[in-house]
């Protein structure tokens, strides 16, 4: 389903399967088993490659349900699990506001497994701020690698280079703010 939104979403506009490849830094033949579903990309190859297209992640998860409410209760946010993507690595989103082409923010609860990562570092256009909700991690940005635990927040330029682990023991959550909107 996945490889399917990429590829029609490539041939809405009117680009071929090198020029996306190429401006994305992957090959035209791995680009051609992503469309085709039959290798999953890891998070940053599928970031390069929606910039490229000019759409945000999210579209490509979005289930074309109605439009969200106002309120989103307890238990019943979308969740969206990364672990597809990323090779069983332990990585979930739920989603505190719905994706809308409207919104100008994204928020997100990170929840992350003993051993969880984000796939390798990602920038991109904004800024994020967030505060871990419960266990310890690790915040890659560029070269720095920034260690909080409970309570503990953070806020920086999303051109930064920028992923995260899981550096505890424990199930570790993040609430995770960034504008754009980019996933």
């Amino acid at each position: 389903m996945l490889g399917k939104k990429l590829r029609d979403t490539r041939r809405h506009r009117k680009l071929t399967l090198r020029a996306v490849a190429q401006s994305a830094g992957v090959s035209e033949g791995h680009l051609s088993k992503v469309e085709n579903d039959k290798v999953a990309p890891s998070l940053p190859v599928l970031h390069r490659v929606a910039s490229v297209l000019g759409i945000n992640l999210a579209r490509l998860f979005e289930d074309g349900a109605a439009p969200p409410d106002v309120i989103a209760r307890a238990g019943g946010r979308p969740v969206i699990a990364l672990d597809p993507l990323r090779q069983g690595r332990g990585v979930t989103l739920e989603r505190v506001i719905a994706y809308s082409a409207e919104n100008d923010l994204q928020c997100n609860i990170h929840i992350m497994d003993p051993g969880g990562a984000s796939d390798g570092q990602i920038s991109h256009e904004g800024e994020e701020v967030g505060i871990v909700l419960e266990g310890e991690i690790e915040l890659l940005l560029e070269q720095e690698v920034h260690r909080l635990r409970t309570g503990d927040t953070f806020h920086f330029r999303s051109e930064r280079a920028h992923g995260y682990r899981n550096a505890g023991s424990g199930r570790a959550r993040i609430f995770w703010v960034n504008t754009p909107p980019t996933f």
